[in-house]
């Protein structure tokens, strides 16, 4: 089986879904990563962006991600990027991989690039077009909730996340703890939404929603059952 995660950011994987991914590396799947954005100078420096993208794969080491494409839009500042340009990226990404299972952020995140990704990769995952842009059908598709993201979201019902899918990451969830320690540039301490202890609460949290004793979950948007 092949998956994949488009992350806005990095370390989005990890935050969201860092417990499945390694879930489906330990089932021998293959697990593909794409990372949309990117940062810059001289928001950030020369320094911070190359050791970001070490940390990037230091994570993916730990999880077992297959590989990971690094689409390097500019971060927080997706909605100066054409929409067809993302879109376009994000289906080459969909079409080299041919994905069974596809994991997006959720559309009703706070952070805006999260959105636009949403979108891009619902378009990207539509089913088969004919020539000249063939594209094979993914079965599954998943929103994966993002602590510092989703749950600042305004309280809505139309950009709510409520969870209808939950995975068992009981076996898994000290390797989502490793991968989010490589991100050291990232990691705060609690009770900062990216800190082991909320992540671990959270893990709690989701698994006794679906009486499991830790979990990951996820609004299905849409599954095919051949």
């Amino acid at each position: 089986m092949r998956v994949l995660l488009v992350a806005p950011h990095p370390d989005d994987e990890v935050l969201g879904a860092g417990g499945t991914l390694a879930r489906h590396s330990r089932k021998k799947d293959e697990v593909y990563l794409c990372i949309v954005t990117k940062a810059y100078t001289p928001d950030w420096s020369k320094e911070f962006i190359e050791n970001r993208r070490k940390e990037v794969l230091a994570a993916n080491k730990i999880l077992g991600i297959k590989r990971t494409y690094f689409l390097d839009f500019p971060t927080v500042k997706l909605d100066t990027v054409p929409q067809k340009e993302l879109n376009d990226s994000i289906t080459n990404c969909v079409r080299d991989i041919a994905p069974d299972i596809l994991y997006i952020p959720h559309r009703g995140d706070l952070n805006h690039d999260h959105r636009l990704v949403f979108d891009a990769a619902l378009v990207a995952s539509r089913p088969p077009r004919p020539p000249p842009r063939p594209l094979g059908p993914v079965n599954r598709i998943l929103c994966y909730e993002t602590p510092s993201e989703t749950d600042f979201a305004a309280p809505f019902r139309d950009v709510a996340f409520i969870p209808n899918t939950y995975v068992d990451i009981a076996k898994t969830i000290e390797t989502k703890i490793r991968a989010l320690r490589a991100f050291k540039s990232e990691i705060r301490e609690f009770p900062h939404p990216r800190s082991a202890t909320l992540l671990l609460a959270l893990a709690r949290k989701r698994g006794a929603e679906a009486g499991m004793k830790a979990a990951e979950a996820f609004m299905l948007i849409r599954e095919r059952i051949v």
